[in-house]
């Protein structure tokens, strides 16, 4: 019996209470429940005193009751999927495509219908149809950030290597959320020299696609096709990044290629590869205004920024400074 103090509108003032388990009923959706709650009463008259938290917890009771009663799933289940699988309330109603608060609001104590009850229920028991639903839906999120991170978590959970094979768009992501006017020609070439001095400095490459060489420079073809509808206007920008999706020679390289190239227009990046042997040998014989689907080889990339390297005496990433002062004065 716990001692605590209330008013009591018998006794006209702030009196102690006790608090007793007993079996009480309450309708819900139109049916009637018996569950175990609590009564509250005075100590000096015996009379049923108020207590929020008290009345609150005779709610939930009701309805805990109701969910198992209708094989619905409970709100503690509910509140342990986002941090299970890493990922936001909003997301994960985007993820299923339903409304962008409907999560929100089943954290909050609001009943989910049985179909989305059991689609729940499901995803709380079963991670690898969490994660088949994660793939077959992860267009429905607005981030990528939000998919890699749930899915990093998910192959956590199932004992996977973590391997997702889109540090491309994880790239793409970090560039839209340090430059904020970026646009898809000065992306293009961002990811070109973010490949290229990667490798000049850490013996592999930073994504495995491959960059074709078209008349305007090195692209990405998926990457192209992706964006190409910003035609000559910046891509929307990213409002947050978990910069620890990279390790420390990555982001190096990255904070590096942001600050000494991004720094110019998509233009005058276009004007730098036009100067560079990967580009140049790669259409080597094509007219200038060819189309051309040639790949531009990972080996011959490499070589190149290798080389470019040693010329300019880079030490660290920051030295980067040197090689694009040098080729912005050779197209001016």
């Amino acid at each position: 019996m716990n001692k605590n103090k209330t008013f009591c509108e018998e006794c006209r003032r702030d009196v102690e209470y006790s608090i007793e388990t007993i079996l009480m009923k309450g309708k819900l959706k139109g049916e009637e429940y018996e569950y175990a709650g609590k009564r509250v009463v005075c100590t000096e008259c015996g009379s049923e005193v108020y207590v929020a938290d008290i009345e609150d917890e005779n709610l939930k009771a009701l309805y805990d009751t109701y969910r198992q009663k209708n094989g619905i799933i409970s709100l503690e289940k509910i509140l342990e999927i986002p941090p299970k699988y890493n990922i936001g309330k909003r997301p994960l109603s985007l993820l299923l495509g339903w409304g962008e608060m409907t999560f929100s609001r089943y954290c909050d104590g609001d009943m989910p219908v049985k179909q989305y009850s059991d689609i729940l229920q499901k995803i709380y028991d079963d991670p690898a149809y969490y994660k088949a639903l994660l793939e077959e839906n992860k267009d429905n999120l607005k981030s990528l950030q939000a998919y890699e991170k749930s899915k990093r978590k998910i192959q956590e959970l199932l004992g996977e290597e973590n391997n997702t094979g889109s540090k491309l768009d994880l790239i793409i992501q970090y560039l839209q959320y340090r430059c904020q006017d970026i646009t898809p020609l000065a992306l293009q070439k961002a990811l070109y020299y973010a490949q290229g001095f990667y490798y000049a400095f850490e013996g592999r490459f930073l994504f495995n696609e491959d960059c074709e060489a078209w008349v305007h420079g090195p692209v990405y073809r998926n990457v192209y096709n992706r964006y190409s509808s910003y035609r000559f206007d910046p891509i929307e920008s990213v409002e947050d990044f978990d910069e620890s999706m990279f390790i420390t020679s990555e982001k190096a390289i990255l904070d590096s290629i942001i600050k000494n190239f991004c720094c110019y227009s998509g233009k005058t990046l276009e004007g730098f590869t036009h100067l560079e042997k990967p580009w140049l040998h790669t259409r080597d014989g094509l007219p200038v205004d060819a189309h051309s689907d040639r790949i531009i080889s990972k080996e011959l990339i490499g070589e190149y920024f290798v080389a470019v390297k040693e010329k300019f005496c880079m030490l660290t990433p920051g030295d980067i400074a040197g090689y694009s002062k040098a080729i912005f004065e050779q197209i001016n």
